[in-house]
């Protein structure tokens, strides 16, 4: 099995996390998106990451990989069984994805991707605003659902990888959650990252 892309993606890292909660083993290649290698293009048309590669089945996306990967090695579950705890998990995803992370990755962006690889200028005012103005708004809804160590049905799953992975990317940037103002979320993205399948693929080769 091989998995192409970069773990500097949240997206790749949501999948190596799985991968190593479930102990299977896998060929990480730190492609960035867009490669040419036509291994990976074929297991993604678009260039996007990550990409997956299993045999002769192939397939892009970190959602749709992580469903293939749950039918196909069910255990430990990183979804849940009953229908509202997957319902809730499935939303998690699509808000990690989808809502906090176009949010989380505006820092990173600015001053990592922008200054080491596009040769171009940090804009601190774009940092600052997603900061003061944008981030609180999912912040405070994260720390009004947070009311234990995982975000659904008592386990750690899909919902925890999804929304803790793009903190990694923000604290790259120098930036973190305010304990003082947000202290359940703060404590509970610190625990995630910390458990060692999201150490495994931070420091996972990043290409």
């Amino acid at each position: 099995m091989k998995l192409y892309g970069t773990s500097l993606s949240p997206f790749v890292r949501k999948v190596l996390v799985v991968l190593a909660e479930k102990g299977i083993k896998v060929r990480h290649v730190p492609l960035r998106f867009h490669d040419p290698d036509p291994r990976f293009r074929a297991a993604s048309p678009f260039g996007k990451i990550p990409a997956l590669e299993d045999g002769e089945f192939r397939l892009a996306d970190s959602s749709a990989i992580i469903h293939y990967l749950e039918r196909k090695h069910p255990e430990p579950a990183m979804l849940p069984a009953g229908a509202q705890d997957l319902g809730r998990a499935i939303w998690f995803d699509e808000f990690g994805d989808t809502e906090l992370f176009p949010l989380l990755v505006k820092p990173f962006v600015q001053r990592v991707l922008r200054p080491q690889l596009m040769k171009q200028p940090c804009d601190e005012a774009v940092v600052a605003k997603c900061m003061t103005e944008e981030l609180p708004r999912p912040f405070d809804y994260l720390e009004g659902v947070i009311d234990g160590p995982y975000l659904v049905g008592g386990a750690f799953g899909l919902a925890d990888i999804s929304v803790a992975t793009g903190f990694h990317n923000l604290h790259l940037a120098g930036e973190a959650v305010e304990p003082q103002r947000w202290p359940r979320l703060a404590a509970y993205v610190a625990a995630i990252l910390e458990r060692p399948s999201f150490q495994a693929a931070i420091a996972a080769r990043q290409g």
